[in-house]
C-alpha cells in the first residue's frame, strides 16, 4: 500500500525543494567554453513561447539562454519564468536514478527492479479485481507524443478505461463548450488577430500574471485605437488598464454575460443576417435572456447597470470584437455555461469567422491545446475524435492493430479517479507529471486517497510532493531532453527541440512507458525507438478527425515556425484561423447557440462563512510549483502564498499587511500572512495555489465539479477569516531551519 512519507523534513531535505541560482557549472566566460544554440519553447505556459537554449560544448548541458527573435509569436519577449526556466536542468534535485520506498522513505533501485515491479503490481492488482482497477494519469505539459503514448498505454498495454490528466483542471470547460458549438475545441483565433480588433473582451483571465506575452497584443490592439473591458473581481493589472473595468462577484460571470447579451437583443444590436445563415438554436437563447436584464445581474454581479449596457454596446456596435476568457470563467461548476455565454454573445454580435473577431480560451498549462487532442482525455481518442463514436473506435483500432471492441469505453476523470479510490473501486494508479496533491480540491481527501492505493507509480524528473507518496518513482525527462510537438494557447503545432540528455540515470518518458508495455505482454503495439515513429503512428491515428496532424512533421513545423492545425495533407498550410465565413464544423457548417442556466456555487456564502474565497496564479510560479519552485530568482518574487484582502474587509478584522490570518472553510483552515490592498472586492479574498501541505490553498477548495466538464470549482469557495496570534508552525519550523543556512546553488546534489 502507498504510503505518507515517513519524515516530510527528511524528504525535503533530500530531495527539495532546494533553490538553485546558478546554471550547469555556475558562472563562467562562454569564450573559455564553446556552446550552440538549440531554438525551442518555453515550458512553462501555454504560450509556448519560442526561446534559444545554449548548450555546452564540451559537457552537453544547458548553461544559459538567448532571445529567439524570429519566432513568430514572442519576437524574442519572455517573462520572468522563460528566462529562468534552463535553471531547472542539472538542478541539484534532479532525479538521477528510479526511487523504490524503502523504512525510511526511498532508496535508490535499478531500472530493472523497478520497471519489473511496477509491471508486476499492475498486472496483479488487475487479475485481482478486474482491468478498471487500475488507473493512468497524464500531463497537459508533455509533449503531444507524450500524450498520445499514454492514452495508448493505459488503453492498450493495460486495458483500462480510467486515464486522464492534469489538463481536466485546465481548459476541459472551454473544450465542452466550443465542440458543440462549433465542432472543434481550440482558438478559434491566431493571436496576430488580438490587435486588429477594435474592441477586446477580457472575461476571468489575468493575462499579465498568468500569460505576460500576450499583454503585447493587447498593448497593439490599444495603440491600433480599440478598447479594452476587463471582467474580474480583482483590479489585475490587466485591468488596471482598462478602458471599462467590471468588477464582478466571483461565481457569477454567468449572470454578467446573460445581461449583456440581453441588452443586445432588446437595442436591436444583434447581427441577424449572420444568425439566419450561420447558426441554430438562437430563438431559445434569445428567450432564455430575457429575464437577464441589467438590473437584475447588478444585484446578483455587484457591477452598475450602466456599465453592463456601456459593454454591451462597445462590443456589440464594433465593426470587429473579440472575446478572450481563462481560469477565472471556468474554475466553475457552471463553468460551461459560462464560456458558452461568452460564445453565445459573439455569435449573436456576428463577430466570428472574420479578421479581428472572435473567441478563444487562453490555455493555462505549457501543452494544455495538444494535450487533450490525442487521446490522454478519458473521453477522447486521438484526433479529437469522442470514444464512443463507432467510426472513430474502428479507425484508431485499425491504427493500432487491435479490435474495435478491444478498446475500453469512457472512463473517469481526474477528481473521479480520487474518488474511486477512496470507494475502494481503484486500487493502483500510474502518473506522470500530474502533481494531484498540490493541484486536486480538497487535498485532504486526495492525501488519504493516495495513501489507500495499493500501489502507486509516478514518472518523473523532480519528487513532487505527490511522488513522496509512491511506492516506485521512475526518473524521466525533462522538457529539453525528448523530442517532440506542443500545440500553443492559439493552435500553433511547434517544435520542442531535444537539446541534451538525461542525467544520470534518468530516462526519456517513452523508453519508460515502451519498456513497462513490454512487460506487460504488450511489446508488439509499442515498438517505438524514436520520437519520430511515435509521432508518424500519431498522425495517422489523428487523420480525419478533428484535430488532424497528418499532414504535420518536423521539418515541416521547423520551416513555417509552426503549423496551425487541422493540417489533413503534407502540403496543406495548416489552418490559423478557424470558422472562416461562419462555417463550423458540424456536418451542417453551421455554429450552435446553447441555453445556458443560472445555478448556485456548490460551496454557498452563509453567516458562519460569509466571505468568498478565490484562487489563482502569480508571474513567478507555474501550477503546482513543483518546477518554479525549485528556481531561486522565481521563488525570491514571491516565497510564499498570502491573503489578498480588501482594506474595509481588513479593518473589520483588525488585520494589518504583513500580519497572520487564518483562513477557514468547510474543509479545512491555512493560516498565511496578509496583504491588504485596494486591488480586489471587499467581499472577497484571493489566495495563489503553487505551495503544497500547510500552505496549500486548496486544502480549503471543494470538490464540486461541472456536470458537463467535470472540472472543480477552484475558484468560489465560502470561507471566514480571523487574524492569528501567532505565525503557523511550518513558518516557525522555517524560519528556524533557515537561521544561519544558506540556499542550495550549483550541482550540489543531496
Amino acid at each position: 500500500m502507498a504510503k505518507p512519507p515517513a519524515s516530510l523534513r527528511q524528504l525535503t531535505s533530500q530531495f527539495g525543494p532546494h533553490l538553485n541560482y546558478t546554471p550547469a557549472g555556475g558562472w563562467r566566460e562562454e569564450s573559455t567554453h564553446p556552446y550552440h544554440l538549440v531554438k525551442t519553447h518555453c515550458c512553462f505556459c501555454g504560450q509556448q513561447c519560442g526561446i534559444q537554449l545554449k548548450v555546452e560544448e564540451e559537457n552537453q548541458r544547458v548553461i544559459g539562454f538567448e532571445p529567439w527573435e524570429e519566432f513568430p509569436f514572442n519576437r524574442g519577449m519572455l517573462c520572468p519564468k522563460g528566462v529562468k526556466r534552463y535553471l531547472q536542468s542539472e538542478h541539484p534535485d534532479r532525479l538521477l536514478d528510479p526511487l523504490m520506498r524503502a523504512e525510511q522513505g526511498f532508496r535508490r533501485a535499478t531500472w530493472e527492479e523497478a520497471l519489473d515491479l511496477t509491471a508486476t503490481r499492475l498486472r496483479d492488482l488487475q487479475e485481482k479485481y478486474g482491468k478498471d482497477a487500475v488507473a493512468v494519469y497524464g500531463g497537459a505539459s508533455l509533449t503531444t507524443e507524450k500524450t498520445y503514448l499514454v492514452g495508448k498505454f493505459a488503453r492498450v498495454a493495460l486495458g483500462t478505461r480510467h486515464v486522464d490528466y492534469n489538463g481536466r483542471l485546465c481548459m476541459v470547460s472551454a473544450g465542452h463548450a466550443y465542440k458543440p458549438a462549433f465542432g472543434v475545441d481550440r482558438s478559434l483565433i491566431p493571436w496576430e488577430d488580438i490587435p486588429k480588433a477594435q474592441v477586446l473582451l477580457i472575461v476571468g483571465a489575468n493575462i499579465g500574471d498568468c500569460a505576460p506575452i500576450t499583454t503585447d497584443y493587447v498593448w497593439r490592439c490599444r495603440d491600433n485605437g480599440g478598447k479594452l473591458i476587463v471582467v474580474d473581481p480583482r483590479l489585475t493589472p490587466i485591468a488596471r488598464n482598462a478602458d471599462l473595468f467590471l468588477p464582478v462577484r466571483p461565481g457569477t460571470d454567468l449572470a454578467l454575460l446573460m445581461a449583456m447579451l440581453h441588452v443586445v437583443l432588446r437595442d436591436g444590436l444583434e447581427n441577424r443576417d449572420f444568425i439566419a445563415e450561420h447558426t441554430t438554436g438562437f430563438e431559445a437563447v434569445a428567450e432564455s435572456v430575457k429575464a437577464w436584464d441589467p438590473r437584475r445581474a447588478a444585484e446578483m454581479t455587484g457591477v452598475p447597470p450602466e456599465n453592463i449596457e456601456k459593454a454591451a454596446h462597445w462590443f456589440a456596435k464594433a465593426e470587429r470584437a473579440i472575446a478572450l476568457h481563462a481560469r477565472g470563467i471556468e474554475h466553475h461548476s457552471k463553468g460551461v455555461e459560462n464560456c458558452t455565454a461568452v460564445i453565445n454573445l459573439c455569435l449573436a454580435t456576428g463577430q466570428i469567422g472574420r479578421e479581428g473577431t472572435g473567441c478563444s480560451m487562453i490555455t493555462g498549462q505549457g501543452n494544455g491545446q495538444g494535450g487533450r487532442e490525442q487521446g490522454q482525455k478519458c473521453d477522447q481518442l486521438p484526433g479529437q475524435r469522442q470514444i464512443d463514436d463507432p467510426e472513430a473506435r474502428r479507425h484508431v483500432a485499425s491504427v493500432w492493430g487491435i479490435g474495435e471492441d478491444e478498446i475500453p469505453g469512457k472512463g473517469l476523470t481526474a477528481e473521479e479517479i480520487m474518488e474511486a479510490i477512496h470507494r475502494g473501486e481503484i486500487k493502483g494508479l500510474l502518473s506522470m507529471c500530474f502533481n494531484p496533491i498540490v493541484s486536486l480540491p480538497d487535498a485532504n481527501f486526495t492525501r488519504e486517497a493516495l495513501e489507500k492505493l495499493e500501489f502507486f507509480g509516478v514518472i518523473d524528473f523532480f519528487l513532487s510532493e505527490t511522488a513522496q507518496f509512491a511506492d516506485v518513482v521512475l526518473a524521466g525527462s525533462l522538457h529539453e531532453e525528448e523530442e517532440g510537438l506542443s500545440c500553443s494557447a492559439e493552435g500553433r503545432v511547434i517544435h520542442i527541440q531535444k537539446a541534451v540528455n538525461p542525467p544520470g540515470n534518468a530516462r526519456a518518458d517513452c523508453s519508460i512507458l515502451c519498456d513497462l508495455a513490454r512487460r506487460l505482454g504488450k511489446e508488439k503495439y509499442f515498438p517505438f525507438t524514436s520520437m519520430r515513429e511515435i509521432l508518424d503512428e500519431m498522425r495517422e491515428a489523428s487523420r480525419g478527425g478533428v484535430a488532424d496532424y497528418y499532414g504535420i512533421t518536423y521539418e515541416k513545423v521547423d520551416r513555417q515556425l509552426g503549423v496551425f492545425w487541422p493540417c489533413p495533407t503534407p502540403d496543406h498550410p495548416g489552418t490559423p484561423r478557424l470558422i472562416e465565413g461562419g462555417k463550423s464544423f458540424h456536418p451542417d457548417g453551421k455554429c450552435r447557440f446553447r441555453v445556458t442556466e443560472w445555478r448556485p456555487s456548490g460551496d454557498p456564502l452563509d453567516e458562519n462563512f460569509p466571505i468568498l474565497l478565490t484562487t489563482g496564479r502569480v508571474v513567478s510560479q507555474y501550477l503546482s510549483g513543483a518546477q518554479t519552485r525549485r528556481i531561486g530568482e522565481l521563488t525570491d518574487q514571491y516565497p510564499n502564498p498570502r491573503v489578498e484582502i480588501h482594506p474595509r474587509l481588513a479593518d473589520q478584522h483588525g488585520i494589518r499587511d504583513g500580519d497572520w490570518v487564518t483562513v477557514t472553510t468547510r474543509r479545512s483552515s491555512v493560516t498565511l500572512q496578509a496583504m491588504v490592498v485596494k486591488t480586489i472586492r471587499p467581499d472577497t479574498i484571493f489566495i495563489p495555489y503553487h505551495w503544497p501541505f500547510d500552505r496549500s490553498v486548496n486544502r480549503l477548495t471543494h470538490r464540486t465539479l461541472d456536470p458537463q466538464s467535470k472540472i472543480p470549482e477552484f475558484k468560489v469557495s465560502a470561507c471566514r477569516i480571523q487574524k492569528a496570534e501567532r505565525p503557523p508552525e511550518w513558518w516557525l519550523e522555517r524560519e528556524a531551519e533557515s537561521n544561519g543556512s544558506k540556499p542550495v546553488e550549483g550541482r550540489k546534489r543531496a
